[in-house]
């Protein structure tokens, strides 16, 4: 589904054609015609979508068993899994029963232009935030960063060393011209559908070789009995596990995400002690940094405009969005407080409060007692849940800050 308001097109064929009518039509037709409409494909929705839910959460989840112990982090996720599907099952249905082709149209039906203005914003706050994370998880992977004195090296500083381009800024300069600015130039999402496919290998081949690694080290012995419950001492210990919230829920949306290198990624630039380490190492940050670079562009799309809008919107909204993402990247110091905040707010809006807020308005009449129930205890769990993981960031932020004694 998309945020914009769609109008529908007219159907040419009878109500007894409606059950084989396809869902992605290969002609538009001749009243809403564009010169850009080439039919959009299968395969690329496929692709799109897969690559905009496997992101930068395949990161995150690690840090959520690191917090919450093996049980309970694989229940969270299942419960959360099944959340996510109740959430999308309440969009399709309900888009279906008010005739809207979008969620943004579904939102301006049940509330208004005031609805789809809310959603819009934390569609473009969630995004924003997501991009910005990734270009910085980029930067660390290729250029290194440096932590609490420890220098984490990036794959381009080891191969050839300290240089000017392989800094950074300007690795980031490069990536951005030569990458994401020519990816954000096509308006049709299903335009991507190739490097979509390429982004889903690359996953697939992060997460092979990561198997594969722990497997071996766990055949030699190098693998410590994971914790199957949460360290909780006192209620600061137990505060923290509602931190993940936002981490699992953003999994399951359209990722923000934290700093996945120091969870993660920090482990690839050690001597792993099995043969061809070194090889496996930067094969496994190379294909992530890459996959989050022909990632990042599916992203932009649900802040573009419309195909009916004109050129110079489009590349000024564009090219306004990668400064925003690119000022970000290079001048946030700390993304984990900041999209702890942003990101988490916005997320659960896009993925349970709204949707649940949709059932429980039911214009129409058609919500079950159970979809109710359900509605009430997404809103309740996720604005419970957020609200103390959001006192827990805080609350460690002030701490961190306070002046010592």
């Amino acid at each position: 589904m998309t945020i914009q308001d769609v109008s529908p097109i007219p159907r040419r064929c009878s109500s007894s054609d409606d059950v084989a009518a396809p869902l992605l039509p290969t002609t538009q037709g001749d009243e809403v015609a564009h010169d850009e409409f080439n039919g959009a494909s299968f395969s690329g929705a496929v692709f799109n979508l897969a690559t905009t839910i496997i992101g930068a959460g395949i990161m995150a989840l690690p840090a959520t068993m690191k917090i919450l112990g093996l049980v309970l982090g694989i229940t969270m996720i299942v419960v959360m899994a099944f959340l996510s599907d109740a959430s999308i099952e309440f969009l399709l249905r309900f888009s279906k029963v008010k005739k809207s082709r979008s969620y943004g149209g579904l939102m301006g039906d049940s509330f208004g232009k005031p609805g789809k203005v809310l959603l819009q914003v934390a569609v473009l706050v969630n995004n924003i935030g997501v991009l910005i994370v990734y270009m910085i998880i980029i930067g660390d992977v290729l250029a290194g960063k440096t932590e609490d004195g420890i220098h984490h090296y990036g794959v381009l500083e080891g191969w050839f060393g300290h240089h000017w381009w392989s800094g950074r800024l300007a690795i980031l300069i490069i990536t951005t011209l030569g990458v994401f600015a020519p990816l954000a130039c096509f308006k049709r999402i299903d335009s991507l559908r190739f490097t979509s496919a390429l982004s889903v290998a690359l996953a697939v081949v992060f997460l092979i070789i990561t198997a594969g690694i722990s497997i071996m080290k766990f055949i030699n012995g190098g693998v410590a009995m994971p914790r199957l419950l949460p360290d909780v001492s006192d209620l600061t210990s137990f505060l923290n596990l509602f931190t993940v919230v936002p981490v699992l829920v953003t999994a399951f949306i359209c990722h923000y995400n934290d700093d996945a290198l120091d969870d993660v990624l920090s482990n690839f630039d050690t001597d792993l002690g099995i043969p061809l380490g070194s090889v496996l190492n930067d094969a496994v940050r190379v294909s992530y940094a890459l996959h989050l670079m022909i990632n990042i562009d599916g992203l932009l799309f649900p802040s573009a405009p419309s195909l009916t809008s004109s050129n110079v919107r489009f590349g000024c909204l564009s090219a306004g969005l990668i400064s925003v993402i690119f000022l970000g990247a290079n001048c946030i110091p700390s993304i984990w407080d900041a999209f702890q905040f942003t990101g988490a707010t916005a997320a659960v809006c896009l993925g349970f409060i709204f949707p649940a807020s949709i059932i429980l308005k039911d214009l129409h009449g058609k919500a079950s007692s159970r979809d109710t129930i359900l509605a009430v205890f997404m809103v309740v769990l996720a604005v419970l849940a957020n609200a103390i993981a959001i006192y827990s960031d805080a609350y460690a932020l002030f701490k961190r800050n306070a002046p010592r004694e």
